[in-house]
């Protein structure tokens, strides 16, 4: 890996933007992708995507919907699988719309922007946006592959996930000039299986894999277990990052269920707050000392005050909190040993760089989310930067994700 130049200390100034590399994108799987990757034996049975009316959509709190068809109304792109009908929802390929017009309405590819599914109309919008390096998660598999997860056959749910993983490596990103970088997704069900295509990736180039920010929303064990060991010790000697997006348990912080989903969109970062407690006083960043987590599109404002209370937690409460021996330093020692933040708006994030560390910033456009700030993420980084130096914003737009990401660049 090359290292990260140090930059002179001098304040930052408009027009001097280090081309950025995003840690948190999103790719909409094209409607080939099982089709293609599949082994021939199981694409019958495997995701397919279908054009059906919808007839009825509504939030039932949390995140979630619920909806209806129809013979008539709007048309979606919608993908079958088992028993699952994902519909694709403007809100997902928001790129392109207007603010007002990214809502939850069904959408088509054809109504897509093509960087929503195209790896090169994808570089193209990337460029034009001042970027040169991109990682995406994945749509249908959801933020960590809980599609899969979720299956009931779980040898073809597990056909599926390496099915992606090849997508991701040698279709999505393989003619990418390196602009798009691959992130995978595992078999959250069996952690040997995660462990071992962990492995496979990384044998191909591949340091960021998808895991669930908080693993017993989804039925599965938590971290203090043991259980996921063999997936930690894998991530670890390979150098493969673990990337938890916001809504990667599968749930959203809700107050109630007719709440607007903006209260739910307001405080997403607390499944990110409440996941990293759960990092900092599991004992794994210290039995791993490598290993590196990532909070994707978790903001960092919040971090600050996370960090002080968990330290004061530890120096008060560590005997009875049962973290005495478990924990033998500090917890915010592991965050800046171990943790990134990921953010791509959060001006009081930045103005409070010095509580948080500027090692630990990385930044993001999320192409093609409603929160993405695609086309004008160059004009907004220079606003939101003023006043940093210029190896603070280096750091931020590009040095801490080669650092992260183990990129072979500059």
């Amino acid at each position: 890996m090359t290292a990260v130049q140090d930059q002179p200390a001098t304040e930052f100034s408009f027009g001097t933007l280090p081309k950025i590399i995003s840690v948190d994108d999103h790719v909409v799987e094209p409607a080939h992708t099982w089709e293609r990757w599949l082994p021939a034996r199981f694409r019958e049975r495997g995701p397919r995507i279908e054009r059906r009316h919808i007839g009825a959509m509504r939030h039932i709190g949390g995140g979630a919907y619920e909806q209806t068809f129809a013979d008539e109304g709007p048309e979606a792109d919608c993908w079958i699988y088992e028993d699952l009908v994902y519909i694709h929802k403007r809100h997902v390929a928001a790129v392109g719309f207007s603010r007002d017009e990214m809502t939850m309405s069904p959408i088509t590819y054809d109504e897509m922007r093509p960087g929503c599914y195209d790896p090169k109309a994808r570089v193209e919008d990337l460029v034009a946006n001042w970027v040169d390096g991109s990682l995406s998660f994945p749509t249908f598999p959801r933020f960590c592959g809980q599609t899969f997860a979720e299956a009931k056959d779980k040898e073809l749910a597990e056909a599926c996930v390496y099915a992606y993983n090849d997508f991701m490596v040698e279709e999505w990103c393989g003619d990418s000039g390196g602009v798009l970088i691959p992130l995978c997704i595992v078999p959250l069900w069996d952690a040997e299986l995660a462990a071992a295509e962990v492995r496979r990736n990384a044998a191909r180039g591949v340091r960021a894999v998808c895991f669930s920010e908080i693993p017993p929303h989804l039925g599965l064990p938590s971290i203090h277990s043991g259980y996921w060991d063999p997936f930690f010790a894998a991530c670890e000697q390979t150098g493969t990052v673990v990337c938890m997006h916001i809504g990667s348990s599968s749930r959203m912080p809700a107050t109630s269920g007719d709440a607007p989903v903006a209260v739910a969109a307001t405080l997403s970062f607390n499944n990110a707050m409440a996941s990293l407690a759960d990092w900092l006083f599991s004992g794994k960043l210290v039995q791993y000392p490598q290993l590196k987590i990532a909070y994707s599109e978790g903001q960092i404002g919040w971090l600050p005050y996370a960090l002080e209370r968990a330290d004061d937690v530890w120096s008060e409460h560590r005997a009875w909190g049962g973290v005495k021996d478990l924990v033998p330093e500090p917890p915010s020692s592991y965050f800046r040993r171990q943790v990134y933040g990921c953010f791509f708006r959060d001006q009081h994030g930045v103005n409070s760089l010095a509580d948080i560390g500027i090692d630990n910033i990385t930044f993001e456009t999320d192409y093609p989310h409603t929160d993405s700030t695609w086309p004008h993420t160059k004009k907004l980084a220079e606003e939101m930067f003023a006043g940093l130096t210029a190896e603070q914003v280096y750091k931020i737009t590009r040095g801490n994700a080669i650092t992260m990401l183990g990129l072979d660049r500059t």
